[in-house]
Parts: structure tokens; sequence; C-alpha cells
């Protein structure tokens, strides 16, 4: 596959979260988080990794920021663990824990890489989870606290924030099913969890831009939602779902409405207030996508799971398998026109009132640690997907593949690789991949192809306003005289 030109300028990074990869869970003053106390639990680690080891990114940084240098990566996306900077969720502030991303921001801009953090990858506050985590509204105002903390330490180097990442999959997984920390098992009733997120992301955004931040965004999970069958059960389910998981979110923030007044009054607290906030204008919005969801009528005879775990039978919409397509270790499908899909719907829907894009997340997990080509070919097939969206219109200005590095995959534990680089749980030694080569060429030829595209743009400039100026040019005017009768 031959990949199109992206233009000059578009930015090309690799991500990571800092619960999946710090390790260090104690040192330098961290308080646990939800997370660590969740995956403590017998038994919700289904491997039974260690995650309190992580892939000990937080003393060996400095090996993996060389190797971003070694991809010539534009930015990097990381993201500060609020209980390492905030041990209690609000309160005092630990210095030691705030001092490492100091250096880390100063290790990255050494080496000319763009830091992007993200501020919420999950990772809450034991004190706060346990005070009702995302279900008691003061969280999103102890968020904005800390939101603003960081941003006077490190805005002074950092042009380009995430707020919160995937406040979909944290009110999904985390409130309403239970795989997830804090494992709560509310379904429709972990709908308060969405909107205070919500409300935290608009606080923080107003937060960081008094503390002297700019270029602000979040990363929002975004795929289509396909219809199973052409029921109206069917289709009732699918919307459902579609408004549960995308437009419950994105409506919020880029409308400053839920897309349904029956949602909005299921919603805690001054909700036309709120929206406001919520809605306080981005710089850029930010897509992490994976592969579409076919979805429709429940079927309670049937065992429905839903990226390995069953899915409960009151619910009113039912997940079924995608066929025809590769899996990626998780067993989700392959379909890279899923992305252009979801691009453009998000486009059209929105208009002008959707800022620029960043692909904030995009990547495949497989089993089998070396056997790069698949991962390779998955990427190839999603920036062509991406490159045909923005031949369309959309405005996409970065791509961030998940992830960096292999790392602790939530309750997966070690036994998904998304990685560039293969970790070696064991030793924690780092190896990249084929697919890490690759990402370096990729980079390497599209940075050149742009270098030629501007200059030929720069020369075709100089000559037409040379040509501009002879013809204004009295010593000159003669050439371009109209001849004698």
């Amino acid at each position: 596959m031959s990949l199109p030109i992206f233009p000059p300028g578009f930015l090309w990074g690799a991500s990571a979260s800092a619960f999946q990869t710090e390790g260090a869970v104690d040192a330098d003053g961290k308080g646990p988080s939800g997370w660590d106390a969740f995956a403590a639990l017998p038994g919700r680690i289904k491997d039974g990794t260690d995650t309190t080891r992580g892939t000990g990114f937080h003393a060996r940084y400095r090996e993996d920021v060389a190797l971003l240098a070694g991809l010539g990566a534009d930015a990097f996306r990381f993201s500060v663990s609020w209980p390492r900077v905030v041990p209690g969720g609000s309160g005092a502030v630990n210095a030691d824990g705030l001092d490492f991303y100091d250096r880390l921001v100063d290790e990255l801009c050494a080496h000319g890489i763009t830091p992007a953090p993200t501020l919420y990858h999950w990772d809450t506050p034991l004190p706060l989870e346990e005070a009702g985590g995302w279900l008691d509204r003061d969280t999103a105002y102890r968020f904005a606290e800390y939101a603003g903390i960081v941003a006077e330490r490190l805005a002074d180097r950092v042009p380009l924030w995430i707020t919160i990442n995937e406040p979909a999959e944290v009110t999904l997984l985390g409130y309403a099913l239970g795989e997830h920390a804090p494992g709560r098992t509310l379904l429709f009733d972990a709908l308060p969890a969405a909107h205070h997120q919500l409300l935290a992301h608009g606080l923080a955004v107003r937060a960081l831009r008094a503390a002297g931040a700019d270029n602000i965004g979040a990363a929002f999970s975004h795929a289509p939602v396909w219809t199973a069958g052409d029921s109206d059960e069917d289709r009732f389910g699918a919307e459902l779902y579609d408004t549960l998981t995308n437009w419950l979110f994105a409506d919020p923030v880029l409308t400053g409405r839920y897309p349904d007044d029956g949602l909005a009054a299921l919603m805690p607290g001054p909700v036309a207030d709120d929206l406001k906030v919520i809605s306080t204008p981005l710089d850029w919005y930010g897509i992490n996508y994976y592969n579409p969801t076919l979805v429709g009528a429940p079927r309670p005879e049937a065992l429905e799971t839903f990226s390995g775990f069953t899915m409960p039978a009151e619910l009113p919409f039912g997940i079924r398998e995608i066929e025809g397509y590769e899996k990626t270790g998780f067993g989700w499908p392959v379909v890279p026109e899923g992305l252009t899909e979801i691009v453009t719907t998000l486009h059209t829907r929105y208009g002008d009132r959707l800022p620029p894009l960043y692909i904030t997340e995009n990547g495949c997990a497989l089993e089998e640690p070396h056997a790069d080509d698949r991962r390779i070919a998955y990427l190839e097939s999603h920036l062509t997907a991406l490159r045909a969206a923005m031949d369309a219109g959309v405005d996409v200005r970065g791509y961030f593949t998940w992830s960096l590095t292999d790392n602790v995959e939530w309750t997966e534990g070690a036994s998904q690789r998304f990685g560039l680089v293969h970790i070696d749980y064991e030793t924690l030694t780092r190896t990249p991949k084929a697919s890490y080569a690759w990402y370096r060429e990729l980079i390497r030829a599209q940075k050149t192809q742009s270098a030629q595209k501007t200059q030929s743009a720069q020369r075709t400039q100089s000559a037409q306003e040379t040509q501009v100026v002879q013809k204004r040019n009295p010593a000159v005017e003669g050439a371009y005289a109209a001849p004698p009768e």
C-alpha cells in the first residue's frame, strides 16, 4: 500500500498513560488511585500481571524519550497521574510528583518533542473514589483545582493539553457494568458519572486558561454504530447505543446540549448552567478510534459479549460480532473505513462547531510480541482511511498511535500488546519492533515530502512575484508593450 502525503505541519506522535506505564505506585509521595485498589482485588487482572510495576516508565522515562526521538516523533501524549500530584485528590500538593513531570517535560523539550499531557486517564485518587468518585459533583471541582496546579508548573513549556480521556469508557465500564475501576454495576444510574466528567472537563478548560495554558482539547472515544437488523427493535437498540457512547459526550461539549431531553432530565445538578461550562470552546477535539460496533435488539437467550465480558441481559440493546473482518488480539474487527466514517460523521453533524481534529489514539493489540506485519498493515490502512476523510474536507491536524510501548492493558494485564516497542515484563527491557522501524520511516518520508512540497510552492510563489515586479518595472516595461502597428 502506498501511503498518501499528509500536509506540511501534520503532527506525528505516540501515546501512553500513567497507570499503564509508570509503575512506582508509592514512590516520591504518590497516593493510591482507584485503579490501584481495583487491580489489587483477586481476579480483576485476568492474567495476574503485577500492575504496580507498569513498564517502569517512572524510572526509565529518559530511555523512552530517546525511543521517541529515534522515531522522529513530533509529540508524545502521556498522562499526568492525579494521585502523584495531589495524593488526596484535594489539599496538599506533592512537590516530588510535580517535579517528575517537570523533568519529563524538560527531557521531551530537549529532544524537540512536543509534550502533550492528558490530565485524567482514569486514575482517580482513591480518597475521592471512596467518597463517590465521578458520582459526586465535588470531584469535578477537585479536578479543576488539580488542572490549574499542573498548568501553573508546566504551561510555559507545554503547547498541547488534553483534559480527560474517554469519559464514555469510564462511565460504561467503570460505573455501569463494573468491569473496570471502580467496579460499580449501576447500569443507567451511572449517568451522573458522565455528567460530572463533562463538567470536570469544562471547569478544567477554564482553569488551564486561567493558568496560562492554551491549545486545549480532550480525547473522546468515537466509532460508527452499525445496526444489526431491519426491525424497529434493532434500530432502537443501535440508536440508543450510539447516543450513549458517542453523542452523550460530543453534543454537550460541542453544542451545549444533551442529544435527548430525556437524558438531560436524568442528569444531576443545575444542568443548564453546567452545560454552559461543559461547552467552553475548545481549540481542538481528539478522537480515539479502534473499531465500529454492531448493535441490535437485546437477545437474552444469547451469550453476548463486549470486549470479553458478558453483557447484562436487562440492557435494551445487544452487541453482535462483526463478521468478515480480520480480528486483533482483543477480537476487535479491523475496519479502517470506520475511521473515515466516524470522522466525516462528526464533520457533518457539527459543521463549524467542530474544531480541528487530532486522532489521539489508534492502534491494535496483538498477542504475539514480535510478529508485527499485521500491526504495520493496520496502521497503513487506517492512515489511508484518515487521509480519505481529510480529502473530503475534514480538518485533521495530527495522529497519535497507541502506543509507544507495550503496557499494562487494564484488566487484560500484559496479555494484549499495543506497542511499537516490546516490553519484557520480567526485565522491563525495551526492544523496538518492526512497526517501530516502519513508523520511523513513515514519519521521515512524510516530512521529506512535505518539505519538498513546501519548497516547490515557495519557488512557484517567488517566480510569480518576480514576474509581477518585472511587469511593473519601467526599465523592462517595453518588453511587455504591444508591438507597433
